[in-house]
């Protein structure tokens, strides 16, 4: 039988998009430093912590840019003692395929899905927010396919807790020449992770965009841990002082390089409680003052944060508020980066 498919219209590949949305001289100079300054904190070369943090799901542009804005102003503060990598997510992974799957998809959340107009919209907001706010950003990578569109502009890219078991997402990894971020998976199996980072790590040859290609491996592909589901279903956290010490331990048998860990303050490490990050996110500070080898090992915090409190639902049109996963808002999320700079 013909495989069940309408094939809508053909796509741009993403060199005619990176051709037709150039990336200016200054920001690809700037991405490049960015970068080196990124590497060297993985590295171990500097002791900065990396904060990745924004919107959920980046679903509006003003919104977004304002918040960038803001964030940009904040970063410069305590840019001596924490580097900032903005999160800019257009992808969003759904259990059941249904809802808002981000701007990939629906560059208008009110519309229905049209995805030439989603790759556009994605790679005008990364240039809009590297040109006017300085930053190269961090987005999740949902689709490998799709990672190409914006491989010139990223900074940092993540492998969510539902891929990070999935072929192509580690062998892309093993390619993408910036920090891949390896999520435990949702059930909380470290190995799983440590698995993924290993084949991020290593040299790959495979097939990808009609091609066939060989990476040299990413040294920098490195563990998010975000929390999990046990069997009853309950969410349980993988942040505490124990935890970072037994994923030392798992990278140590391993001998991989750079070992590293993010820890994500949201999600099961939260029991989706938004407000908790603020607690997270100073428990993991506390823990890295109590062991030097905690400190050269957590790398770094993601945080979901918005300018508006919590989340609404699509349709509900609450300017810089989450339609996606509840985020601090922008007055908390100011006071936490300034705290945190205080306490590291």
């Amino acid at each position: 039988m013909e495989m069940q498919m309408n094939f809508l219209r053909r796509l741009p590949i993403p060199k005619e998009i990176k051709a037709q949305f150039p990336v200016p001289e200054d920001v690809r100079r700037n991405k490049e430093e960015r970068d080196n300054e990124i590497a060297d904190i993985f590295t171990g070369k500097s002791d900065k912590l990396l904060l990745i943090i924004g919107p959920c799901s980046a679903d509006n542009e003003d919104a977004v840019l304002e918040y960038m804005t803001r964030l940009a102003a904040v970063s410069e503060k305590v840019k001596e003692r924490i580097f900032v990598i903005p999160r800019l997510y257009t992808n969003k992974p759904r259990t059941l395929g249904k809802g808002y799957k981000g701007m990939f998809h629906q560059p208008d959340p009110n519309k229905p899905e049209d995805l030439l107009a989603g790759i556009i919209a994605v790679r005008k907001l990364h240039l809009r927010v590297a040109v006017e706010c300085g930053f190269t950003c961090a987005d999740e990578m949902l689709y490998p396919a799709n990672h190409r569109y914006m491989s010139d502009l990223l900074s940092y890219v993540a492998v969510g807790a539902r891929s990070v078991e999935d072929q192509e997402h580690r062998l892309l990894a093993s390619g993408t020449g910036i920090p891949a971020g390896m999520k435990n998976p949702t059930g909380g199996d470290m190995t799983v992770m440590m698995n993924s980072i290993e084949a991020a790590q290593t040299r790959q040859q495979f097939l990808y965009r009609g091609w066939e290609v060989i990476t040299e491996g990413n040294p920098l592909a490195h563990a998010i841990l975000r929390g999990y589901v046990d069997k009853f279903g309950r969410n349980q956290p993988n942040y505490h002082y124990e935890n970072l010490r037994d994923v030392r331990d798992m990278y140590a048998e391993r001998r991989l390089a750079n070992p590293a860990v993010i820890i994500d303050t949201n999600h099961a490490n939260s029991n989706k409680k938004y407000l908790e990050q603020i607690r997270i996110a100073k428990d993991v500070i506390h823990s890295c003052r109590l062991s030097e080898d905690i400190r050269h090992l957590v790398k770094g915090l993601m945080i979901e944060s918005y300018l508006e409190d919590g989340c609404q639902k699509v349709g509900e049109g609450v300017y810089g508020k989450s339609i996606t996963d509840p985020c601090l808002g922008w007055e908390k999320t100011e006071r936490l980066i300034l705290d945190l700079a205080d306490l590291i």
